[in-house]
């Protein structure tokens, strides 16, 4: 069962008559870097998927916009589905060296992981 956050979360009590709650964690938004500045890992994965294979591309920082966006162009150049989640992008089948020269020829910076 996933525990729910509370929104006041470590705030008991302030006898304070101007306080005012500043949540911090949603104030910061992560800014995507520009392509060449990226540097990610592709590789397979087997584990916990019923011995499915699934291509990961790893490493992307930036917002969930941007993710899911090259998610997205990914899933289509390659023809399957998938997803993006945690800041990863799973693609369903080994696409491992489409996925890395799709990636190369945008400009990001691509490591293979794995043999």
């Amino acid at each position: 069962m996933k525990k729910k956050k509370q929104r006041f979360e470590g705030v008991v009590y302030s006898t304070a008559d101007n306080f005012e709650y500043v949540d911090t964690e949603s104030t910061q938004e992560e800014e995507t870097l520009p392509v060449s500045q990226q540097k990610l890992k592709v590789l397979l994965d087997r584990k916990a998927r019923k011995g499915k294979v699934v291509t990961i591309v790893k490493g992307f920082i930036g917002t969930e916009i941007d993710l899911n966006e090259l998610a997205k162009k990914l899933k289509q150049k390659c023809g399957v589905g998938g997803a993006a989640k945690d800041g990863e992008i799973l693609i369903q089948g080994d696409f491992k060296q489409k996925i890395f020269d799709l990636l190369k020829e945008e400009g990001y910076g691509v490591k293979m992981v794995g043999g």
